[in-house]
Formats: C-alpha cells, structure tokens, sequence
C-alpha cells in the first residue's frame, strides 16, 4: 500500500485568475472541470498526469495571512539568463519580490498575485529533468522525523536525511522532488498550500487513511463537510489530503 502526490493545493480568492498565475507561470494549461482550477503540463487533458505533481487552485473565502506559508514550490531554471528572463516575465504576470528573511542569496523570492511565495532558482545540476517545478518545499522543525513519516506514507524513496533537510523524489526518477528544510518556528495558521495524495486504483481510501493514522496523522476538520477526500495533518500540523481512488 501507498500514496501518490498528485497535486500541489493552491487556496485563493480568485482561483480562476491565480490558476491562470501558475500555468502562465509554469508553461502549462489551465483546465477549470468544476470550482476549482487545476494546472498541468500542455496538451490533452490528463489526471493524474503519470510524471508531474500538477496545482489545483481552490476558492475560499479568506485572504492569505501575512505569515510566511510553511510550504512553498522552488521553479528550476536552465542558466542564469532563464532564471532572470523568467524573473522578469513573472514580474509582468503579477509576481512580487517576497522577503521571507532570505538574505544575500542566489536564488530569487517572490509571491503569487495573493502573496503565496514561491521560490526561483539558479541553475542547479540536480534539478536539471524534473520540469519547471524543481521541489515542493516544506519548513519543519524535524527533517529527519518528516522523512520517515513521508517516506511511509508516499511510494517516493528518500534521497537525503540530515539534521537539517531530508529530500524525497519518485521512485521513477522525474518530476519534482519533495524536501524538508528545517526553519526556525512553529505552524501557526493553517496552511494556504497542501499537498493532495492519491491511492492507487484498487486500493482502498479507508485503509490507507487508517495506515496514515498509524503513522501518524491525525484527522483534521477544516470545515469541509461531507466530501469524497479525506484531511489529515501530518505530525508536525501541515495539512494535506487524501483523495478518492481515479
């Protein structure tokens, strides 16, 4: 038994125009099927895509808080005039600089047009086949206890497990990898961003939110009413969700 992350949670005010944001961001389409807004790779409409981890775009009511998202996506670049082209570009999309305390670095922080932060990187050699999200990024004060809850609860094989960041990736080797990085301070809002999971077809969606619950997590009520998805939080509180089997 095992999960899938299939897509990064987005919540917004206006998920039609952030939706928007992010595939003009990423290069990808936008395809609106119901309420929600979900980004993917260019081309016949697919979900689960079999490599990337796509955006869904959810509407609420409530405008993103001033406190820094405890996940974030890193976007990869092939060479330090992409990284400033694309800067540029998404500067002009409605992107704005973001310090979160990053200081002289040589990647760049900016935040979606309702202030979710995202990350643009330098050029790295590691993320060089994972498509334009490079990693999902996730702040926790214990990496090391991170890697093994997510490393139990997704099919993705750990990478690296240090005092101060843990990196998991799909065991088949593309699409975006998923890290830890251990930051100062503790969740105190709920998330803006989560990640959903997906069950496998023939597995049950019951037997692997109890599993999880073994792990672990622990239920979550965030107001969701009666809905085919399951809300966990992981053992440091971040939220994410357990999806109905495609």
């Amino acid at each position: 038994m095992a999960l899938r992350p299939v897509q990064v949670n987005i919540k917004a005010l206006d998920a039609s125009a952030v939706g928007r944001f992010w595939a003009q961001a990423l290069g990808w389409s936008a395809h609106s099927p119901g309420v929600t807004t979900y980004v993917g790779p260019v081309g016949e409409f697919v979900w689960p895509d079999p490599v990337a981890v796509g955006v869904d775009v959810v509407p609420v009511p409530e405008p993103k808080t001033a406190t820094k998202n405890r996940v974030h996506l890193d976007l990869a670049t092939t060479s330090a005039a992409h990284q400033a082209e694309l800067v540029a570009r998404l500067q002009a999309l409605g992107a704005t600089p973001a310090d979160v305390g990053q200081g002289d670095v040589p990647w760049t922080v900016l935040a979606d047009p309702e202030g979710n932060e995202f990350c643009v990187l330098e050029p790295r050699e590691v993320y060089r086949d994972t498509g334009p999200i490079a990693a999902v990024v996730v702040d926790c004060a214990d990496p090391r206890a991170m890697a093994r809850f997510w490393g139990e609860a997704i099919d993705w094989a750990t990478h690296e497990v240090t005092d101060d960041y843990a990196v998991l990736r799909s065991a088949k080797g593309g699409g975006p990898y998923l890290e830890f990085l251990r930051t100062p301070g503790l969740k105190t809002v709920p998330d803006r961003v989560h990640l959903d999971l997906l069950p496998y077809p023939g597995d049950d969606q019951a037997a692997e939110v109890a599993r999880l619950r073994a792990l672990g997590a622990t239920g979550l009520d965030l107001g969701q009413g009666d809905v085919p998805w399951t809300c966990l939080a992981d053992p440091e509180g971040h939220e994410f969700c357990v999806l109905a089997p495609s």
